[in-house]
C-alpha cells in the first residue's frame, strides 16, 4: 500500500504546480520576494510606508455552487476569476488597493491539466486587478469528493490609507447613486438557477436568441473585477462616499451596507438594461421581481454615492476604465435602507 493507491497522487500534484507556473509568474509585482513553492508567500510591505496610517483589508470567498456548471460544461479557465473577483472587489469596495491573492482548490482527484486550467482563471483575476498570486494549495480529497469534482477559494489581502476607508459616514440626501454593470448572473445566486434550469449538458448547451449565447456561457460569464475602475474614479480627485458590492443578497441587503443611519437609497429599475439571463430566469422560474431583486445583481455589480457635481467625472473615469456606468438613482432622509422604484 501506497499513498498513491489510497488516493493521493503526489506526482500529479508536482506536475499541477510546473504547469501552472507559467500562470502564476504573469501576476507578479515587484513587492514579491521569492518564487512558487515555498511553504509561505512572501511580499514586501516597504511601499506602505508612504501612508500615513496603513490599514491591512482581507477578503475571502469562493464561487458557490457555480462549479457545478464548470463541471457539466467541461469549462474551467473562468471559474479562477469569479474566486478572485469576488475577493478583490470587497478589498477595493472600501477603498483598498488589493495586493496579493492565494487559492484554494479541493478535488476529488487531481488531474494536473485542469487544475493548471482552473489556475490560468486565478491568474488572469489577479492581472485584472493588479495583485499577485505568491501562493496556494491544491488538496486531493479521495472518498470525500467525486473524482470529477472540485470546490475553490480564495483570499486576498490589500491596503488603504485610513483616511482613504470608503466607510458611507458623509453620504448625505442629494448624494447621487452610479451602477457599474455587471457581466450577468456573477457568482450569487446559482442554488435557486439550478432549480430553475435542468443541469445536463444538453440543457447548458441550447442557444437562447435573446441572450445570443448559449445558457451555459451567459450563466458562466466571469464576474466582472471593478478594481481599476474604482481606482480611476479616485485618480480624477472624486471622492467616493459609498460603495457597495452587489452580492448574495442582492439589493435589499448589500447597498444598506453602505449607508449611515437618517439615509436611504432611491434606485430607478428603469434607469439601466437589465441583462436578459434575469428575465429568463425570472420568467422559467416564476420568481417574484423582489425575490429578483433581492438575490442578484439584476445587472448591477457595484453601487457607489458622489456627490453630485461629481457625477460627470465618475462617469467619465469609468468609461476610462473600459467599464460601464449609469446613474441609477440617489440619497433621500429617512429610515436607513434602499427602495427600489
Amino acid at each position: 500500500m501506497d499513498y498513491k493507491k489510497a488516493g493521493v497522487d503526489i506526482e500529479a500534484g508536482y506536475k499541477s504546480v510546473e504547469l501552472m507556473k507559467k500562470h502564476v509568474k504573469e501576476t507578479m509585482r515587484k513587492e514579491v520576494l521569492g518564487g512558487l513553492g515555498g511553504f509561505a508567500g512572501a511580499f514586501d510591505l516597504s511601499e506602505i510606508k508612504k501612508m500615513d496610517e496603513p490599514v491591512l483589508l482581507s477578503g475571502t470567498d469562493g464561487c458557490g455552487t457555480k462549479v457545478k456548471l464548470a463541471f457539466i460544461m467541461d469549462k474551467h479557465d473562468t471559474i479562477g476569476i469569479d474566486a478572485v473577483a469576488m475577493c478583490v472587489n470587497d478589498i477595493a469596495c472600501s477603498g483598498g488597493e488589493p495586493l496579493f491573492f492565494l487559492d484554494y482548490i479541493a478535488c476529488g482527484k487531481n488531474y494536473p491539466e485542469k487544475i493548471a486550467t482552473i489556475v490560468s482563471g486565478v491568474a488572469e483575476g489577479c492581472k485584472q486587478s493588479e495583485c499577485a498570486l505568491i501562493g496556494g494549495e491544491t488538496a486531493e480529497h479521495p472518498g470525500l469528493m467525486p473524482v470529477d469534482e472540485y470546490d475553490r477559494a480564495g483570499f486576498a489581502v490589500g491596503v488603504v490609507d485610513k483616511k482613504d476607508i470608503i466607510d458611507g459616514h458623509d453620504i448625505q440626501p442629494g448624494d447621487v447613486l452610479i451602477g457599474m454593470a455587471s457581466s450577468g448572473v456573477h457568482s450569487n445566486g446559482f442554488s435557486l438557477v439550478r432549480q430553475v434550469f435542468e443541469m445536463s449538458k444538453a440543457s447548458l448547451e441550447t442557444y437562447y436568441d435573446e441572450l445570443q449565447t448559449t445558457l451555459g456561457e451567459a450563466l458562466l460569464a466571469p464576474t466582472k473585477i471593478y478594481v481599476k475602475a474604482l481606482k480611476s474614479i479616485k485618480e480624477a480627485g472624486v471622492t467616493l462616499k459609498g460603495c457597495s458590492h452587489i452580492t448574495g443578497g442582492g439589493f435589499y441587503e448589500n447597498v444598506p451596507r453602505m449607508l449611515p443611519e437618517g439615509v436611504k437609497a432611491m434606485i430607478e429599475k428603469a434607469s439601466y438594461p437589465v441583462p436578459p439571463i434575469f428575465d429568463l430566469i425570472a420568467r422559467n422560474g416564476q420568481i417574484a421581481e423582489k425575490m429578483m431583486y433581492n438575490t442578484f445583481n439584476m445587472g448591477l455589480g457595484m453601487v457607489i454615492a458622489v456627490a453630485k457635481e461629481d457625477v460627470e467625472t465618475t462617469l467619465k473615469a469609468i468609461a476610462d476604465a473600459k467599464q460601464t456606468g449609469y446613474v441609477v438613482g440617489h440619497i433621500e432622509a429617512g429610515e436607513k435602507g434602499v427602495e427600489l422604484c
